[in-house]
């Protein structure tokens, strides 16, 4: 069986896709990437091991417009250049972004099965659109479904994640000490992780600079802090070494299963990643970001929050105050964290990869 994965632009598609193309290449699919020439899949996608081919897209507008226009005109032509590649694949599975564009409309054009993987709760644009013509649809959230055509097959199969996360979710023990050295953390506090995305989030970041002289007594937290590589220096100048508050902020965490592990709260925007922090049982405040597509940060966040499983803070009312008021009350309630964290993991699908990988292959037989 051949599998075309296509899409990206962000860790949020990227990181999906190939989990679920890890579990198709275990079950002997060959698999292979198309993205964007520009978007980080042009190198995260090799790094894993899988031959990827870049095409030119240009994000577009629902509105008319000239770039619009640009858009559709730049898509057309790549999907006209890869159209043979894509005929010669069983199936097609697109995990959205605009990098996706070009190789779900070739497979409209050949007659290749689509099979959208949609991780945030409202579908971005090209999931869409390709709704239309796609033979059904995985999705991370249950509200989904709703904003798809009602002929098209939708599962709630959850957000595909990493397998190390995964198995720092079963066994935590091992990856929690792990965790004390990787960051230089401490055994015997609580600890709060922060965390705004691959490029940080200015609004967070700020806040939690800003929280750190109100928690500065708390001699029995500590705070680790993905801040972002442009935005280290404002959370780590806010930082007193003399404090009996324990802080490390980094850049970005490559081993997110060691950071899941020894959370026990976590401040959070709310994109596809949310998956991760369900899945590890992490009781959550979660930051929309405002600004994101049909404000899809917002839908997620509301889901969790009905589930019982998170606070929600508008991105535009998080101050330091309400950062540090927030992660008080809440590491003070021990019954409440431990009910959040029951709800994340209820609402979690720790196989969803797997369960992708069937039905992708359901959709090329």
């Amino acid at each position: 069986m051949k599998v075309l994965v296509t899409g990206g632009g962000t860790g949020g598609h990227i990181f999906p896709a190939l989990a679920v193309a890890d579990v198709l290449r275990d079950r002997g699919a060959d698999v292979r990437f198309f993205g964007a020439t520009d978007g980080p899949e042009a190198t995260a996608v090799p790094a894993a091991g899988y031959p990827f081919t870049g095409v030119s897209v240009l994000s577009a507008q629902t509105r008319l417009s000239w770039r619009t226009l640009r858009a559709v005109v730049r898509i057309t032509r790549s999907a006209l250049r890869i159209r043979r590649q894509v005929r010669e694949v069983d199936v097609v599975a697109s995990v959205g972004g605009f990098a996706s564009a070009p190789a779900v409309l070739a497979a409209r054009w050949t007659r290749r099965p689509v099979v959208l993987i949609e991780s945030n709760g409202v579908p971005g644009i090209v999931n869409r659109v390709a709704a239309r013509w796609a033979v059904m649809a995985a999705t991370a959230f249950e509200a989904t479904a709703t904003r798809f055509p009602s002929r098209l097959r939708v599962v709630r199969t959850g957000n595909p994640i990493r397998p190390q996360i995964v198995a720092a979710a079963t066994d935590p023990a091992p990856s929690r000490q792990a965790a004390l050295g990787a960051f230089g953390l401490e055994t015997g506090r609580r600890t709060v992780i922060v965390l705004g995305g691959s490029q940080g989030a200015l609004s967070l970041d700020r806040a939690a600079a800003g929280a750190l002289s109100l928690l500065h007594e708390r001699g029995d937290l500590q705070l680790l802090v993905s801040a972002g590589p442009a935005h280290t220096n404002i959370v780590a100048a806010a930082v007193d070494p003399t404090a009996p508050l324990l802080v490390r902020v980094v850049p970005f965490i490559d081993r997110m299963d060691l950071a899941l592990a020894i959370a026990d709260l976590a401040v959070s925007r709310s994109g596809g990643s949310v998956a991760e922090l369900a899945v590890c049982g992490v009781p959550a405040i979660l930051v929309p970001y405002p600004h994101a597509t049909e404000n899809h940060q917002a839908a997620n966040a509301r889901e969790l929050e009905r589930a019982g499983a998170a606070r929600v803070v508008a991105d535009r009312d998080l101050t330091p105050q309400i950062f540090a008021r927030q992660v008080d009350e809440l590491l003070a309630d021990d019954t409440t964290r431990a009910a959040m964290a029951s709800a994340m993991r209820s609402w979690a699908r720790p196989q969803a990869a797997r369960a992708i990988a069937r039905l992708i292959e359901e959709a090329a037989r």
